[in-house]
């Protein structure tokens, strides 16, 4: 280590206690594990657990010239996870700033800091009564919301779209100065949660997928507790009928009847949540042979796509909903199938009398993801949905799945290209069919996920499975990602989100929009000392 650095982890022990400045291999290991193919290494992990103490770090980093990393909780799974995009620098973990610094049950908003865990965020809200939910994404129990926020992540519910469900940031400059945003920064503002824009320009959005501060807590508006539930799933037999479903559905999210985010699935992608890739079926293969994908799809009874959605509201509400949905989607092939919590109670009594059979296995099944998808609605969050990361995992899900799962420090191979497509069934149907060949030329299944985040787009989740265990198939799986990326960027599907191994190429063509980025990093951060690489085209190899 560089003698600079050695000054500066002392200066930093001083600050936030010796035992929360680590630079032991086992450490610096954890935090360079990543589910994606390139892997990089911290200086140190150094752990603040308040604002002042992030005030300092930053302040000593500037004055010894080393950059800091911050990650929320470091799950950020398929995009990097816990790695910095350069090497060498120091990674502020941000998960012992872990408050509910405040809660308005009757406004319907939390205030929360980086480290809060979809699943204590959750818990402490039944503990409240219960009055209102938050949204869940499937990525697991210990992920941070504000880290997914600052990603422009996407759940299930009708706040599933969460950014938009933000009001009031606090951040901390590269100078050390905090900022606050909206009406935060009027010591007597009484509205800095409830209106997110305040007065003058909006700056909230400079701060997500960007590398202008370091975001130590956030607003977000909290769900209603609702009457009732439904969730609903529709299969689709064939592949190309997939088209007049999504052009029927997406009238229905334009208009209010369907509130929540809309998923779209494959046959693979649902597969993948329930077991992993049967090596011995497949020969040798590291893609599906066509009959064992058929035979798998027949025993889980699940067609070319299914779709799968909630609605939310009074009985009268859902209901109407419901009336509404079998209507749109009568010229289709789809024909939505409602599941209500007495349906489940059914079925478990159900599954019970027909013990260990065939069909007793395969109705829990059925029951357990029908259960785990309403806890999801709720915003209450499962492991169990991070299954296909572990696809082509030798060994498979590990024993006491889904607790405690962590896809990086499992060694699961997980690459994710998600490109924004317009709401039209044809060009949902377009982008699948420019990647399947890509995918197939590489040897790796396609599992697609296009999800309704706003009503007029759907978000592409296109993942690349991979052995992390074979050299060969890293390198395929690389080489999967780059053309399957080049590709979609040429045609102008442009991701919404990236990994750490694309953000050196979102600008080629040197256009205004990243030269005015590169004026504002400059002006905010002239010495490069947050996170120098992210979203920051020419820095990031």
């Amino acid at each position: 280590m560089a003698p600079e650095a050695s000054v500066l982890l002392s200066a930093m022990r001083e600050v936030v206690g010796a035992a929360h400045v680590r630079d032991d291999e086992a450490t610096l290991a954890a935090y360079a594990s990543s589910t994606a193919a390139r892997s990089t290494r911290a200086l140190a992990v150094v752990y603040p657990a308040s604002l002042e103490e992030v005030v300092a770090l930053v302040r000593l980093a500037a004055r010894h010239r080393v950059p800091l990393y911050p990650v929320s909780t470091g799950r950020n799974w398929g995009y990097g996870d816990a790695c910095p995009v350069l090497e060498g620098q120091v990674t502020l973990s941000l998960s012992r700033m872990n408050r509910i610094a405040a809660y308005d049950p009757e406004l319907g908003y939390a205030v929360i800091e980086p480290g809060v865990t979809q699943q204590q965020l959750s818990d402490f809200l039944r503990e409240q009564g219960d009055l209102q939910w938050m949204d869940s994404t499937g990525a697991g129990p210990d992920t941070s919301l504000v880290g997914n926020i600052l990603e422009r992540g996407f759940g299930h519910s009708p706040y599933g779209n969460r950014l938009q469900n933000v009001s009031g940031m606090q951040v901390v400059l590269a100078s050390g100065e905090v900022l606050e945003t909206g009406f935060g920064h009027y010591p007597s503002a009484r509205a800095t949660h409830v209106f997110p824009y305040g007065v003058g320009p909006f700056l909230d959005g400079m701060f997500t997928q960007s590398n202008f501060g370091i975001v130590t807590r956030l607003g977000l508006w909290l769900m209603p507790r609702a009457e009732t539930i439904n969730h609903f799933l529709a299969q689709v037999e064939r592949h190309d009928d997939i088209a007049p479903v999504v052009d029927a559905l997406r009238p229905l999210r334009m208009d209010g009847t369907l509130r929540s985010i809309l998923h779209i699935g494959n046959d693979l992608r649902v597969l993948s949540g329930g077991t992993v890739f049967p090596r011995e079926q497949a020969g040798g293969s590291s893609a599906l042979p066509p009959q064992v994908r058929e035979q798998m799809r027949r025993q889980a009874g699940v067609g070319a796509w299914t779709v799968s959605g909630a609605l939310y509201g009074s009985a009268r509400q859902v209901a109407a909903a419901r009336h509404a949905l079998r209507a749109a989607l009568r010229p289709t092939p789809a024909r939505p199938v409602f599941i209500t919590e007495a349906k489940l109670r059914m079925g478990e009594r159900v599954a019970r009398l027909l013990g260990s059979s065939a069909m007793g296995r395969r109705l829990r099944a059925q029951v357990a993801l029908g259960q785990s998808l309403f806890a999801m609605n709720r915003g209450v969050p499962n492991g169990r949905f991070l299954a296909g990361a572990y696809w082509r995992r030798r060994g498979g899900l590990p024993p006491d799945f889904p607790r405690g799962a962590n896809p990086a420090v499992d060694n699961c191979g997980l690459l994710w290209v998600s490109p924004i497509v317009p709401a039209r069934g044809s060009e949902m149907l377009q982008v699948y069919g420019m990647v399947e060949p890509v995918f197939a030329e590489h040897g790796f299944d396609l599992f697609a996920t296009f999800s309704m985040i706003t009503e007029r787009a759907l978000g592409g989740v296109l993942t690349i499975a991979y052995d992390k265990d074979d050299p060969d198939e890293v390198a395929r799986a690389r080489a999967c990602y780059r053309a399957s990326f080049d590709i979609l960027m040429a045609a102008g599907y442009i991701p919404y989100r990236v990994g750490n191994q694309s953000m050196a190429d979102l600008d080629p063509h040197g256009d205004t929009y990243w030269k005015t980025v590169r004026t504002l990093k400059d002006a905010l951060d002239p010495l490069g000392i947050i996170a120098p690489g992210r979203y920051e085209p020419g820095r990031a190899r």
